[in-house]
């Protein structure tokens, strides 16, 4: 790891010394380089409450954030010198004002970005060498940026999954590699970047309500993605138990209005802490996971699934009758009979088959009239499927109790 750090960190130095005097620096690049340091100012300034919470929760994984749009415009714009410049201030003030990384996290974070550059500003100079630095106009502009783009981000991304995996040897690789909705992330900001090169050379004053516009969609973005975090289970994705039940009862809330029935299942998965002492935790965690993929397919995409915790699920099916329930109860408990998963064991790969699970049915409006007495009744009709010798299916009776 070390070995690996340091050697990024020589490769960008050399890079930075022999880019020093390839392209004339002029003093409207100087000018472009004070406008795109004070955006990057701005926006740091803007959201540096979300994007501290942001850097604490992404340790581990690829950070990504939107900052990236300002040093990927100077990539465009300013000679290698001043681009690094530019890079250099904009992780200054980062580490002043958003998170004291160690030093050497804050020079490989540069230098991953410098390097990223570097192809980037290659790529735009071999498809466009007569207007380089700067945006080409046309049809060659969309492709130079493109290509510019591509590279940066490869490069970048590469480098630092490279030292999340050194770092964290035993880690998953899917952990490493981040979440696929963080590179669109990744691929907004270069767009903007792309937008303020064009802005910069042509309107520089327009910059201004650009930024502002980036501040409102960044606010907007990144508080959706903490909510969408803070609603969701984030092993198996699905709606975590407090947000399920807040859905619930709002379905209930809309059933009772159109006077529609509802139907509510609670699933277990039967001897699940055999799975735990046999094959370990993580095989555990992959069984979980596949799970909740197969009760997605099974459903409806208005019904609401979501998990308890442990290995605990819960179904709401709306506008769905008491028989319907029950027959969706048993489908689901024939998916998860069938099912084989591939797991990852402690002696090497391993296949998982013979899971079963024990599911409690109730209904509304004939099992009960809240979502307490639903949640009640299912949970009691579960029990009941387990007391009976589990992999079976018990629906809850409102005058005599759970019968299968």
């Amino acid at each position: 790891m070390i070995s690996y750090v340091l050697a990024v960190d020589l490769i960008a130095l050399v890079t930075i010394i022999a880019t020093l005097r390839l392209v004339d620096v002029t003093g409207r690049h100087w000018i472009w380089l004070a406008i795109l340091a004070a955006g990057s100012a701005v926006h740091i300034e803007g959201a540096r409450r979300i994007e501290r919470l942001r850097e604490v929760v992404a340790e581990g994984v690829p950070y990504v954030n939107l900052k990236g749009m300002w040093t990927f415009a100077g990539i465009l714009v300013l000679p290698p010198p001043l681009a690094v410049v530019l890079i250099a201030s904009t992780y200054i003030h980062s580490w002043f004002r958003l998170r004291r990384v160690p030093p050497y996290r804050w020079c490989f974070s540069a230098a991953t970005v410098i390097l990223a550059g570097a192809l980037g500003a290659l790529c735009l100079a071999a498809i466009s060498p007569l207007t380089y630095p700067g945006y080409p106009h046309g049809p060659i502009g969309l492709v130079a940026a493109s290509a510019a783009g591509l590279a940066y981000w490869f490069v970048n991304y590469a480098l630092v999954v490279g030292a999340v995996m050194l770092s964290n040897p035993t880690g998953r690789a899917s952990k490493a590699l981040g979440r696929l909705s963080d590179q669109f992330i990744v691929a907004g900001a270069l767009g903007l970047g792309v937008a303020i090169a064009v802005v910069l050379a042509s309107e520089p004053w327009a910059l201004v309500m650009l930024l502002l516009t980036v501040l409102g969609l960044h606010r907007a973005l990144l508080v959706g993605q903490f909510q969408d975090a803070s609603q969701n289970d984030p092993l198996t994705g699905l709606a975590n138990q407090v947000f399920w039940y807040q859905l619930a009862g709002k379905e209930l809330e809309r059933a009772e209005r159109t006077t529609t029935p509802l139907g509510m299942l609670y699933l277990d998965l039967d001897h699940f802490k055999d799975v735990n002492d046999a094959y370990g935790h993580a095989a555990g965690d992959t069984v979980l996971k596949t799970i909740a993929v197969e009760l997605r397919r099974e459903l409806r995409g208005d019904d609401l699934v979501g998990r308890l915790g442990g290995e605990e699920f819960a179904v709401l099916l709306p506008n769905t009758t008491a028989a319907d329930t029950t027959a969706t109860a048993e489908r689901i408990r024939r998916r998860i009979a069938a099912l084989t998963v591939e797991v990852t064991a402690s002696t090497g790969l391993a296949t998982i088959d013979g899971l079963s699970c024990s599911i409690g049915v109730a209904t509304y409006p004939d099992t009960g009239q809240t979502v307490a007495d639903l949640s009640r009744a299912a949970d009691t009709a579960m029990y009941a499927a387990k007391n009976a010798g589990r992999d079976r299916v018990v629906t809850a009776q409102p005058d005599t109790g759970p019968e299968s």
